[in-house]
């Protein structure tokens, strides 16, 4: 039996008084947990997603995992980029911030295959030393169901992008935050109709990432970013 290449998959922390139908005694206490959405891309690409509580040591589960996948989630602190707080900036999640960049930084060492989405995208730019407009009211349509599918993104030829969603694609869109000034080592190779970033790679590690939300497509199981993590996660564990 072939075995299924491990999948990281970050998500994000709550407090009991968060989860409805919980114990009232229980509100005090933390839970983590992400989207089965990105759990079932990665199984429909071939891989076996695995949840990365907070409370792991980033450095000793990239030693067991073969890629990682950086959900969507909350705003990044601005502090982090060197930035003073806007009035519009959502809630911030520093706990959250401090054990993607380590697990970032982990990944990166190992060279392991890492894919990005809406939040994730972002954290990737912020660990590599690039900064976020905190707010950009018009790409955040949250009106509509999440797959409804809003612009088109343009990809540039000749990228790992174009490669996986052709010249062009149209994408839902759900962020209020994105990239402004990009972090060493990465190119942008999408860009919305208002020329907003909406994918970068690396130039010399297996890491893409995309500002929209593939796991919320009626496409997600047929999605060739989890499939290119999927691979490249396949060929590090081979």
């Amino acid at each position: 039996m072939t075995t299924k290449p491990l999948i990281g998959i970050t998500g994000k922390r709550r407090k009991g008084e968060d989860l409805r139908g919980n114990l009232r005694v229980m509100n005090a206490l933390s839970f983590d947990l992400f989207w089965v959405d990105y759990a079932e891309g990665i199984l429909a690409a071939g891989g076996m997603p695995v949840f990365l509580p907070l409370g792991v040591d980033p450095e000793m589960i990239v030693e067991r995992l073969d890629g990682i996948l950086m959900s969507g989630g909350a705003d990044i602190s601005p502090a982090l980029y060197g930035a003073e707080p806007q009035p519009e900036l959502g809630a911030v999640e520093p706990v959250r911030d401090q054990f993607e960049l380590d697990l970032l930084k982990a990944a990166t060492e190992r060279e392991l295959p890492v894919a990005g989405i809406c939040r994730g995208l972002q954290i990737l730019n912020v660990y590599a030393g690039g900064n976020l407009f905190q707010d950009i009211p018009p790409h955040a349509v949250r009106d509509k169901p999440p797959t409804t599918r809003v612009h088109e993104v343009t990809i540039e030829k000749g990228s790992v992008l174009e490669d996986l969603y052709g010249s062009t694609t149209q994408v839902n869109s759900l962020h209020h935050q994105s990239i402004d000034r990009v972090g060493k080592g990465f190119v942008v190779t999408a860009r919305s109709e208002d020329t907003g970033v909406e994918g970068i790679e690396h130039e010399d590690l297996p890491i893409i990432a995309v500002q929209w939300h593939p796991e919320m497509l009626d496409t997600r199981d047929n999605d060739p970013l989890f499939k290119w993590l999927v691979d490249q996660a396949m060929s590090l564990a081979s």
